[in-house]
């Protein structure tokens, strides 16, 4: 059975709490010019301080109690030992940031900020202007800290969740896709499989009876079969990615064999959009070119690509005939639909002067993924 590994800081923070392990040495000093009792209890105050920062990495149910012990630490030094200790504040300021709940956040900096000012007020008789006015800043610093701290770690937490969603959402795009697969094998490769199937068993029957006829029916298995193969490297060439950009050429090939004029217009860079949302995004715009092609009978086809408030929207607009009831209940623009769903995004049509189609999807940027304490 092999042996669980113990780590001295989560890896997951990498140097980070090794590199803020320097910030040690100033009050190990401090501590060193004292005498009696205070040598004794402020190393040993100090090892305990060590223990909590560890102990606070790890972010465990006990997380609380080891902050509080932390700064009663820092309070009783900077008290009894040497009042620039008090820069130890520093670390039990950086935890505060952790806490996710507005109601626990409060209550620790109004500690924090006690353990801070109480030091300052029993050493005041003892402190000239200067070294108030010395203090004051960094007091102010390791106050309003844990608001930045806190912040990026819920922006962080944000973005894990953004990641875990995203990965659903791909592991739905691919259930999706073999799904597609599965009814595409079905309707069109089990029909022709199970024809030629049917024609091999009556050539096979013919073989002896009429050479000529079982002759004809091995050269329609044959066309069949080439046709059954024409299908399978469709399927296959479905599978692959596309991107936005390679569709819109496409679409504008489609669209001039049609005679249909194409008009594209857009005001961002389609390399910055997320691969999954572009992969999804090109499929709904084929299916609307594709249903321009078939039931527009439009001269123009306007595409416009555009970014607002955060959304991605994407116009495919006709000047043909417009859609019927029925055209609209169709399985295209269900398709549609159906994939937008997958990346939260949602589907307009509009059919008062010929056929709109509004696709609009949210694009959230993300950075790196971390983690973050409750």
């Amino acid at each position: 059975m092999a042996k669980a590994k113990i780590e001295i800081f989560p890896s997951r923070f990498g140097l980070f709490p090794y590199m803020f392990l320097i910030y040690l040495f100033m009050p190990g000093y401090y501590i060193f010019l004292q005498s009696g009792w205070k040598v004794y209890v402020g190393y040993i105050l100090l090892a305990v301080f060590l223990i909590t920062y560890r102990q606070l990495y790890f972010m465990t149910k006990a997380f609380t109690k080891w902050l509080i012990l932390q700064i009663g630490i820092v309070l009783f030094l900077s008290v009894f030992i040497n009042i620039n200790i008090l820069f130890l504040g520093f670390f039990p300021a950086h935890f505060i940031g952790y806490y996710e709940e507005k109601k626990q956040f409060l209550w620790a900096l109004v500690l924090f900020a006690l353990s801070l000012f109480t030091p300052l007020i029993i050493h005041f008789n003892y402190l000239n202007p200067g070294s108030l006015l010395y203090f004051l800043p960094f007091i102010l610093l390791m106050l309003f800290s844990p608001f930045g701290i806190r912040s990026m770690n819920s922006r962080m937490e944000l973005e894990r969740q953004l990641d875990e969603a995203n990965a659903r959402i791909e592991e739905l795009v691919k259930r999706e896709e073999r799904l597609r697969i599965a009814r595409d094998l079905h309707d069109t490769l089990g029909h022709t499989l199970s024809l030629i199937t049917l024609k091999s068993q009556l050539a096979g029957k013919l073989l002896l009876r009429d050479v000529d006829r079982a002759k004809s029916e091995v050269e329609e298995i044959e066309r069949t079969s080439r046709t059954a193969l024409s299908q399978v490297r469709e399927l296959v060439s479905d599978l692959r990615a596309i991107t936005i950009s390679e569709e819109l050429l496409s679409s504008s090939a489609i669209l001039e064999a049609a005679s249909i004029a194409f008009h594209y217009q857009y005001d961002l860079k389609l390399d910055k959009i997320p691969g999954l949302t572009q992969n999804i995004l090109s499929m709904c715009l084929r299916e609307a070119v594709t249903n321009v092609v078939k039931h527009s009978q439009a001269e123009n086809c306007y595409i416009a690509i555009v970014e607002k408030s955060g959304e991605i929207m994407i116009s495919i607009a006709d000047d043909g005939k417009g859609l019927d009831k029925k055209e609209q209940s169709g399985n295209g623009l269900k398709g549609i639909a159906e994939r937008l769903e997958l990346i939260d995004g949602h589907l307009q049509l509009m059919t008062d002067k010929g056929a709109k189609l509004v696709i609009t999807v949210p694009v959230i940027v993300k950075e790196r993924e971390a983690g973050v304490v409750s």
